[in-house]
């Protein structure tokens, strides 16, 4: 998300220290070219609550540019151990989850704020998946970055009228108040963009700001997490018989941070916080095996975190995919 890596001018403190140099993997010799994609809808249930995640696209990172704690070979090294390369085009996922007649979003990704070919692309998902804009009841938003609430608002307009929007309050302080958001950023244009995604909710007093772990929705609770952002905060679904864990911003590039956590990238608000947020959370991810639901790993960006030697591995859901007119298959439970 290269417009959000130049535009976002957030405080940096003191940077992790440098890692070893690790050894390169060959380089694969051949690479797919990948074509445009159709709009894109995963559906499955956690505890007998429907959960959809939702493709906003994909847009281009620099990894070199933006992560710190690290050295560009490393990278290399390790985006090449992951049959990747910079810079990576990296998903922008949304989720909806049904809840009685409720169908709650986690957060909106970038609308028109990034450009042509870079995001943009939730309304045609949500086409696909059968959902409407206004059936939208709630909107929880891990933290206030532009590919995170640029979906708020699309052609002048508010995208999701009927919605009460959730978010932390330290974010709203931070990033939409006037005098402190135009403190808050470097970048005045960012600044306004937050401001206007948000704003029409507030007019319409469909803003609800948070401190502190909060239950927002029945089987839904906010905990905060400052770090990448003062407000950040994970969203957990909880069922009798499951939960999954919608983490927000906590990781951007899975093969260099999952491994070395300890890598922050430069649009963490503090990221000393950030890297102890991130650590905690993979240990306690790990350690549990709980189901996790992330913005920025490769779509639908829904599986679970495993140790592995000194730091962690991503391992995604099972992909499956059969018709609805047949009976449901047996799926193998996760112990």
């Amino acid at each position: 998300m290269q417009n959000k890596f130049h535009r976002i001018a957030v405080a940096v403190l003191s940077l992790a220290a440098g890692v070893p140099a690790m050894a390169a993997p060959p380089t694969p010799t051949t690479a797919p070219h990948v074509l445009p994609q159709p709009a894109g809808a995963y559906s499955f249930e956690v505890g007998g609550t429907r959960v959809i995640a939702l493709s906003d696209g994909t847009a281009p990172q620099d990894l070199h540019k933006l992560l710190r704690g690290t050295m560009a070979a490393r990278t290399d090294a390790m985006l090449r151990s992951e049959f990747v390369s910079n810079p990576l085009q990296t998903s922008i996922n949304v989720f909806v989850i049904e809840i009685g007649e409720r169908h709650v979003m986690i957060d909106t990704g970038v609308g028109d704020l990034f450009g042509p070919g870079s995001g943009g692309r939730l309304p045609e998902s949500m086409a696909a998946a059968g959902i409407r804009s206004e059936q939208i009841s709630d909107i929880l938003i891990t933290h206030v970055h532009p590919d995170d609430v640029g979906g708020l608002v699309r052609n002048g307009r508010m995208m999701f009228p009927n919605a009460v929007v959730h978010v932390g309050k330290p974010d709203v302080e931070f990033f939409v108040d006037p005098p402190k958001g135009k403190a808050a950023h470097a970048d005045s244009k960012t600044s306004e963009e937050l401001v206007g995604m948000m704003k029409p909710y507030f007019d319409a007093g469909k803003v609800r700001a948070f401190t502190g772990q909060t239950d927002i929705v029945p089987s839904i609770s906010a905990t905060p997490h400052a770090g990448h952002t003062p407000g950040s905060a994970f969203y957990t679904l909880s069922t009798k018989s499951g939960q999954i864990v919608f983490v927000g911003d906590i990781v951007h590039a899975a093969a260099v941070q999952f491994p070395t956590p300890s890598v922050s990238i430069m649009y963490d608000a503090e990221p000393t916080l950030a890297i102890n947020v991130r650590k905690k959370a993979f240990a306690e991810f790990a350690l549990n095996r709980t189901l996790i639901a992330a913005p920025h790993l490769s779509f639908p960006g829904v599986g679970y975190v495993r140790e592995s030697g000194k730091g962690f591995q991503w391992v995604p859901v099972n992909y499956e995919n059969w018709s609805a007119k047949q009976p449901a298959p047996r799926t193998g439970q996760a112990n």
